[in-house]
Formats: C-alpha cells, sequence, structure tokens
C-alpha cells in the first residue's frame, strides 16, 4: 500500500508533472517525474479504459502501487511522479512491469539530473 503521505492526489500535480516533468517510458508504461519542494516523493496512477475492464485496470492499478511504494527509498526527495500504464500492462506479468518501471524511473531521473545540470 501506498502511504498517504506520498500520494499524488490533486488535478493539478498531476498536469504539471506531466507538462513539467521528464519522460521516461517502456512497452508497459510511462514515468513522468518532476522535481518538487515537498520533503518525501508522491506517486500518482494513471489507467486508463485503454489497458482493458475495471478489473483488469485495478489490477494493474494494484500492481503498480505496490512496487511504487517498494520503490520510493530510490525516487529523489520531493520529486512528483506520474506512472501512467499502458495497454500491453495488462497482459504482463508483474516481473515484467517492475523492470519496465525500474529502466523507466532510471531514464526520468536521469533526464531531470541532466537538465538540473
Amino acid at each position: 500500500m501506498l502511504p498517504s503521505a506520498h500520494r499524488l492526489t490533486r488535478a493539478s500535480d498531476f498536469r504539471d508533472c506531466i507538462r513539467r516533468g521528464a519522460r521516461g517510458g517502456s512497452r508497459t508504461l510511462t514515468v513522468h517525474l518532476a522535481p518538487g519542494t515537498e520533503s518525501s516523493p508522491r506517486v500518482g496512477l494513471v489507467v486508463s479504459k485503454a489497458v482493458g475492464n475495471a478489473v483488469v485496470r485495478n489490477r494493474v492499478s494494484r500492481r503498480l502501487r505496490h512496487l511504487a511504494a517498494d520503490r520510493l527509498a530510490t525516487i529523489p526527495p520531493g520529486a512528483r511522479v506520474v506512472l501512467r500504464a499502458s495497454p500491453a500492462a495488462a497482459d504482463c506479468s508483474s516481473a515484467e512491469l517492475s523492470a519496465d518501471l525500474d529502466r523507466a524511473l532510471r531514464t526520468a531521473v536521469g533526464r531531470v539530473a541532466r537538465r538540473g545540470a
């Protein structure tokens, strides 16, 4: 479970993160990461109807929430992260989703670091 202090909930935060943040992608998901001023990272999920019906979307959301909670320590402090699932996320295993998330997070963090340097 993702603690409430680490959840991105406001539409304006989602919008700013997607518009201004760095992006890292893979076959199953896209990560948008924007630096922030908070002390802890905050994560939000976007799982659209293109991913599948409600049962499938909820399963993908639960997997992503669990994977994000496990990676909170690796996300830069104060960062705002939006995880956007693609339709391919519905058919992949948790191990594939985990590997794709790690790869996309590394890419997004690297791009934020290059922008700041």
